[in-house]
């Protein structure tokens, strides 16, 4: 990986899902955007040495995580805020998504936490995301990005459409789908979980064990909805085409 300018981090084209699974991280999940991986730990002091150890390994490589140190754990996600997609028509978007410099550094800690003697528990990882229909995602957006995260800027933020993104990671993403003008009032609000591909099919399970009734899978396993006794409903996705090989 080159650089025309020293101290300057390329852009770099997104990966596909294929592409992802091809690189075998054991460890890793891809929920959503970007990887995820989650580190147990005995106590705080050894997780915070982890995250030293993985932050020395992100100066080398010009490229760092986000992380969260938690009871018992270490939660990393690898994403790259310059990647590169390209639309049908062939136009570049500058996105926030999975590139090669996070497989670098997703195999890079998974090196350091062996070092660490750390067991990875990658099947409890998971991402929240809102998704709200819409006929209109470029004129409310802005009232969204105001009211999630104050800043304007975050309406298209690492995106191609109006997707309220919130850099700092302070809020769940808040995408728009689409729908058509409705007089009759209707659930616009729904929570998607991300979650590995190995537990989707025991979530479902429970949360139809518990009351709630699978109402269309048509998408599955990437998306199954899920609606509980009101009528609710909720969004299982899971990113298989991303899946390692077993």
């Amino acid at each position: 990986m080159g650089t025309e300018n020293i101290g300057e981090v390329p852009t770099m084209d997104m990966l596909k899902g294929d592409e992802i699974a091809a690189a075998n991280l054991a460890d890793w999940r891809k929920l959503a955007q970007g990887l995820h991986a989650r580190y147990l730990v005995d106590d705080f002091g050894t997780g915070a040495r982890f995250v030293a150890a993985v932050g020395d390994a992100g100066d080398a490589l010009g490229h760092h995580p986000s992380v969260s140190i938690g009871d018992g754990y270490v939660d990393l996600k690898l994403i790259s805020a310059d990647a590169i997609y390209r639309d049908h028509e062939g136009t570049e978007h500058v996105v926030g998504w999975v590139t090669q410099q996070d497989l670098d550094l997703a195999r890079r800690i998974t090196e350091i936490a062996a070092d660490h003697e750390l067991d990875a528990e990658p099947t409890s990882v998971s991402v929240i995301e809102l998704g709200l229909d819409t006929a209109h995602s470029a004129t409310i957006a802005p009232v969204w990005a105001a009211l999630l995260t104050g800043n304007a800027e975050a309406q298209g933020h690492g995106s191609p459409s109006d997707e309220i993104r919130d850099a700092t990671g302070r809020v769940p993403n808040l995408w728009f789908g689409d729908a058509d003008e409705h007089e009759t009032p209707r659930q616009r609000f729904h929570v998607e979980v991300y979650v590995a591909p190995e537990v989707a099919k025991q979530r479902i399970a429970d949360a139809v064990a518990a009351g709630g009734t699978v109402v269309d899978d048509r998408d599955a396993p990437s998306l199954t909805v899920i609606a509980d006794q009101d009528g609710n409903t909720g969004v299982v996705c899971v990113d298989a085409s991303a899946r390692a090989k077993d």
